[in-house]
C-alpha cells in the first residue's frame, strides 16, 4: 500500500495533466462518483459533518489498528473532495493521520478554487477525520 505522501503525489500528478479548472472539477466529480455506495444506515445525525453547506456524512471504523473512512455528500464537488480525502487517509493508523501534512490540497490548487463555503466544508471534513483519529488513538 502506498504511503500517505505517495498517494498525495499520485493525486498531484493526476490533476497536473489538466490545463484548466473545468477539467479538474470534472475529475473531482468522477472521483466522487467512484466512491462505494454509502450504506443508508450510516446516514445518521451523528455522521453528519457540521460546518458544511451541503450535507456530508462520514463513517469511520477502526479495524486492525487502521481507520477505514466512508463518505457521502449531496453535492458532487464535495463528494469528490471527500473521495480524495478518503483516498489519502483511509486504511491508515491514527498516528499516520494525525501526523500527515496534506500538501496535495494546496499543490493542486484546490483551496484557491473553492468557494468560501466549500473551503469551510473541506476544513470541517478534515477536522472530523482527525477527530476520529484522535479518538481511535486513545483506544490503543
Amino acid at each position: 500500500m502506498n504511503t500517505i505522501n505517495d498517494e498525495q503525489d499520485l493525486i498531484i500528478s493526476e490533476f497536473g495533466v489538466f490545463d484548466d479548472w473545468t477539467d479538474r472539477y470534472a475529475a473531482l466529480i468522477e472521483a466522487g462518483s467512484a466512491l462505494p455506495v454509502f450504506d443508508a444506515a450510516y446516514r445518521t445525525q451523528n455522521n453528519l459533518i457540521e460546518g458544511c453547506q451541503s450535507r456530508v456524512w462520514l463513517q469511520a471504523d477502526f479495524e486492525g489498528g487502521l481507520i477505514r473512512f466512508r463518505g457521502e455528500s449531496d453535492s458532487v464537488i464535495v463528494k469528490g473532495i471527500m473521495a480524495l480525502l478518503i483516498r489519502v487517509l483511509s486504511h491508515r493508523s491514527p498516528e499516520e493521520i494525525l501526523s500527515a501534512d496534506l500538501y496535495f490540497i494546496e499543490s493542486i490548487g484546490l483551496r484557491d478554487h473553492l468557494s468560501p463555503t466549500r473551503s469551510n466544508g473541506l476544513l470541517s471534513m478534515l477536522r472530523q477525520m482527525r477527530l476520529y483519529a484522535m479518538a481511535f488513538a486513545s483506544l490503543k
